[in-house]
């Protein structure tokens, strides 16, 4: 069995963003030349999320008003965690989202559903960070 490690950096200009990296790990899954495993995608930071759904704008947006609801970032008063830092909200925005995706490798492609991306989540950015690739397999 072959094994294949990347870290793959990211910095939004805004404190929140979603970023498709499927065509990142993509590059990955060729340069590592497993053709049958699978492939974990997962943040390395406990802000930010990876997860897997479909790249359109208007659900990316509804995302935002979904979490917001959800966690909202102000006032920071509300959390017992804002003290020094204000991003709580960025820490239960990734709880909702998750850490870490893994997909299956078939024929040397990521086997994904219809529709179905790679996208990183950022909740509390401007800020570089980093994302794990780790692909196994034959």
């Amino acid at each position: 069995m072959k094994s294949y490690r990347k870290e793959l950096w990211v910095e939004t200009p805004n404190r929140r963003g979603y970023i498709n990296i499927t065509p990142q790990v993509e590059q990955c899954l060729s340069a590592s030349g497993i053709r049958e495993g699978l492939v974990l995608v997962n943040a390395m930071h406990i802000t930010s999320s990876v997860f897997i759904n479909d790249d359109e704008s208007g659900l990316h947006h509804d995302f935002e008003v979904w979490l917001e609801k959800l966690a909202p970032e102000k006032p920071h008063s509300q959390y017992r965690h804002n003290g020094f830092e204000d991003n709580a909200d960025a820490h239960m925005k990734r709880q909702l989202m998750g850490r870490e995706v893994v997909v299956a490798i078939t024929e040397g492609r990521l086997d994904f559903g219809p529709w179905e991306q790679i996208f990183y989540g950022e909740y509390d950015g401007k800020r570089r960070k980093r994302i794990l690739v780790k692909i196994i397999g034959e």
